[in-house]
């Protein structure tokens, strides 16, 4: 799994016009799934994300998770975070996983992130056409991968 990560001010995430999810302060998550990937992948990367310390503290210092500040978390499906642009100029995604796949893993991660958080997490509408609006906050941008384990 991929993921990029931002720190927000706020966030919100509609299809056709109707807000599915919207948080103030804290992630949104762009989460891209790979065919190989599996249930631990999702673990390990809730669990990172949701202890990331990448809130500041009192001294201005990153130092507080999501949690301990009480932030809110977005998780937007992109497949297109699995794109290769080796060939030509166009894009390829053959490197991620088909929906039979990827919802259960998209899925399982937003169960297990609603669990690290201790409280549910909004979220887009898989493989929707989807509009993205934040407010960056640093602004602070990661990109993790499962795989990779950084």
């Amino acid at each position: 799994m991929r993921l990029v990560l931002q720190r927000v001010a706020s966030a919100r995430v509609s299809v056709e016009g109707v807000i599915t999810g919207e948080i103030g302060a804290g992630l949104l998550l762009l989460l891209g799934v790979a065919p190989h990937d599996t249930d631990e992948d999702a673990r390990w990367l809730a669990e990172k994300v949701t202890a990331l310390r990448i809130f500041e503290d009192a001294e201005g210092r990153m130092n507080r998770s999501v949690v301990d500040v009480g932030g809110g978390i977005l998780v937007v499906s992109q497949f297109t975070l699995f794109a290769s642009t080796r060939k030509g100029t166009r894009p390829s995604f053959n490197d991620a996983a088909r929906p039979d796949v990827a919802i259960p893993l998209y899925e399982r991660f937003v169960r297990l992130a609603s669990e690290a958080l201790g409280r549910p997490v909004a979220t887009g509408r898989f493989g929707a056409m989807m509009s993205v609006q934040l407010v960056n906050d640093g602004p602070v941008t990661l990109v993790i991968d499962s795989k990779a384990r950084e």
